[in-house]
Formats: structure tokens, sequence, C-alpha cells
């Protein structure tokens, strides 16, 4: 399985907002950055 082109990334990205609106982006944005963060921290262990 490859990585997702830049079309692909575009149309995941406007259903993502369409589903979730502006408002809640940054937040589901956040909580995934604390997410990853938190996996590379307990892989690292």
């Amino acid at each position: 399985m490859s990585m997702p082109g830049p079309l692909e990334l575009v149309v995941i990205f406007l259903v993502v907002f369409l589903l979730f609106g502006a408002k809640r982006l940054p937040e589901i944005a956040r909580g995934l950055g604390e997410g990853i963060k938190e996996f590379k921290k307990a892989i690292r262990f």
C-alpha cells in the first residue's frame, strides 16, 4: 500500500472538512497530534 497522492489528500481533507466543519478541525488535529506523540513516546520505551 502506497502513500496517497496530492489529489487524494485534498479529497480526504475536503470530506473531513464537510463532515466536521471548520470549528472542529483544530480540535481534531490537536487530538491527533497528541495521540501520535504519545504513540511515538510509547514505542521508544
